[in-house]
């Protein structure tokens, strides 16, 4: 038997929803995020878990906590979990870094992983903690289901390391929507992308609210 890797992304909060960099900020869920954590876990409770992995900030912390607290899972919260910082740019729309950065804007538009925002991090930098906490699981743990819960880049950084997609096109080809899970399994031949951005576990209303 194989590792399982379940990456599930937090659930939806104000700055999803309105497409700002929130990056280290810490922002609570939304009442729809916290019910798409129950979703999750309503969805998930029946599944053999080996453990439970996530970021400490509090979005990520409350979208694994009622699959924890149905099953009596304790989180292993690790920092290298969080979400890409932002720098300058934390809490501002697009437009407005658009505005006030374009040049760096534009940088790292064209390739995040070694351009960063002002005074954040580089894709590249992202995943060097990232994936020490994936050599930490697999060390850890040699077989079943190991739930990761993070944040929308940690997540994609993490997936283009693991299936060799360069991390500066991390952002064009890997979709991770508000509360969607990625499923990898750790096979003999290397890891194996079994789901990708996958809401079947949310009601139908929430699959349909906008966001990012």
């Amino acid at each position: 038997m194989s590792v399982t890797l379940y990456f599930l992304r937090h659930g939806e909060t104000q700055s999803s929803q309105s497409g700002s960099f929130c990056g280290m900020l810490d922002l609570d869920l939304t009442p729809e995020g916290h019910q798409m954590a129950a979703d999750f876990a309503a969805a998930y409770r029946e599944q053999t878990w080996e453990a439970v992995y996530g970021s400490p900030l509090r979005r990520a912390r409350d979208t694994a906590q009622p699959l924890c607290d149905a099953l009596g899972l304790t989180v292993t919260r690790r920092d290298g979990l969080m979400e890409i910082a932002y720098g300058a740019w934390e809490g501002m729309t697009q437009e407005d870094v658009n505005r006030h950065f374009h040049d760096d804007y534009v940088r790292w538009l064209a390739d995040p992983g070694w351009n960063a925002p002002n005074g954040g991090e580089r894709g590249v930098d992202v995943a060097r903690r990232a994936v020490a906490v994936l050599d930490e699981i697999l060390r850890t743990h040699h077989a079943g289901n190991v739930l990761v819960v993070s944040h929308k880049a940690t997540i994609r950084i993490m997936l283009c390391s693991l299936l060799g997609i360069d991390f500066g096109r991390y952002r064009d080809r890997i979709d991770a929507p508000v509360a969607s899970l990625a499923v990898v399994e750790m096979t003999d031949r290397g890891p194996l992308l079994r789901r990708l951005a996958d809401r079947a576990h949310l009601r139908d209303a929430l699959r349909a609210r906008a966001g990012t």
